[in-house]
């Protein structure tokens, strides 16, 4: 599936079945023409989906576009939902039930679409509320009573304030914390090569800078992969090891490229799409503290933070970032990644990134004043 792609001027039943499905959403005049092409709309209309929901916007059906296509198509009601081990439902209307249970006052965790065990405890509490029985399993009672009550829980996302207080729990120490680094590609995969650098040597060594200030602070640190690893994890299995890791926070380290040598810059992602309420908010706040750290500590052109749903950012249960540091086709961004001082400035900045995720607003310092020292001193 993983080798799956379907672009423009492709033919035969699998892009009449594209063409259908987004048709289906609006995306597409079903009086198109040529029912079995993916021609310049469908291009089009793919890209308008990708954009929707925040996936890279290439206009191609790739694997991961192709499943969330396959998503899109489900509404509440439409089959059986509950929670199956190992292989989770996932669709709309998840994320429709999780949102409804979670205006409710139930504890859905993050509105992800993919009903995984919490969604399942969350159903089952609710089902034990209203007199059902606790099967765990969204079939037409509970349908029912999903439709009849109103919410409860008014002025703002339930489940962002539950984030919240939980982030206020964990204090502001980073002494028996938990980080997941992982350092993006390994083994035979490079990543993106250009300038006499890759990808992925870059990142490994952005990784252990990383790692060993993180370590000097108190946190404990894992690294999906270690350096001169034989294969490269899939994104799902990296998404995994940080939930068994039982991380507090992730962070994906990567670069970019571009054929357009003029492009150039760091840039954030977090977990969302345009979909209201499926940002994860202490994400979206972790994201936009190391963009600013990282822009205020070195001279790289700010892309800013930006909502993103691949594959890692979420499976991942706690708050987890990627960082695309530079682009490696570009003459400038390459000579900084090249340069070890480089380096230490954005290892740096990560880690007073990660220190602010937990301080008070009271307590938190300006962007770009704190210092490793200060954290280790501390």
């Amino acid at each position: 599936m993983t080798s799956l792609r379907y672009q423009l001027g492709d033919t035969g039943p699998a892009i009449a079945e594209i063409r259908s499905k987004l048709t289906q959403l609006g995306l597409l005049d079903d009086t198109a023409p040529g029912p079995h092409t993916f021609d310049e709309d469908v291009t089009q209309a793919v890209r308008q989906f990708q954009q929707e929901r925040g996936l890279t916007a290439t206009g191609v059906v790739d694997a991961t576009t192709y499943r969330v296509l396959d998503e899109a198509r489900w509404r509440l009601g439409d089959r059986l939902l509950s929670y199956v081990v190992g292989n989770p439902q996932a669709g709309d209307d998840v994320i429709a039930l999780q949102r409804r249970l979670s205006e409710l006052g139930f504890d859905v965790g993050r509105i992800d679409g993919v009903f995984g065990a919490r969604t399942g405890d969350a159903l089952r509490d609710f089902q034990r509320n209203i007199g059902l029985p606790a099967d765990g399993t969204c079939g037409p009672s509970t349908f029912k009573a999903l439709g009849r009550l109103a919410p409860i829980v008014t002025g703002g996302r339930p489940e962002s304030l539950r984030a919240v207080e939980a982030l206020r729990r964990a204090g502001k120490r980073l002494p028996g914390k938990v980080v997941v680094i992982d350092p993006g590609h390994g083994g035979a995969d490079r990543g993106h090569q250009a300038n006499g650098l890759d990808e992925a040597a870059v990142v490994e060594d952005l990784a252990a800078r990383i790692e060993g200030r993180l370590t000097a602070t108190g946190v404990q640190t894992y690294l999906t992969r270690g350096p001169g690893a034989d294969g490269s994890p899939t994104e799902a299995e990296r998404a995994a090891f940080a939930n068994d890791s039982g991380a507090n926070l992730l962070i994906s380290l990567h670069v970019d490229s571009h054929p357009n040598p003029e492009a150039a810059g760091v840039a954030t992602y977090f977990y969302g799409s345009h979909e209201p309420g499926t940002a994860s908010a202490i994400g979206e706040q972790f994201a936009g503290l190391v963009q600013r750290e990282i822009v205020a500590r070195t001279d790289l052109v700010d892309c800013r933070a930006h909502p993103k749903t691949w594959d890692l950012l979420r499976h991942t249960r706690m708050a987890a970032v990627r960082v695309e540091l530079g682009y490696i086709t570009n003459d400038g961004d390459a000579a900084r990644l090249a340069d070890p001082d480089f380096r230490d400035v954005v290892a740096e900045a990560i880690v007073v990134a990660i220190q602010r995720v937990y301080l008070p607003s009271g307590e938190d310092a300006a962007t770009g004043v704190l210092r490793f020292h200060d954290l280790a001193a501390n």
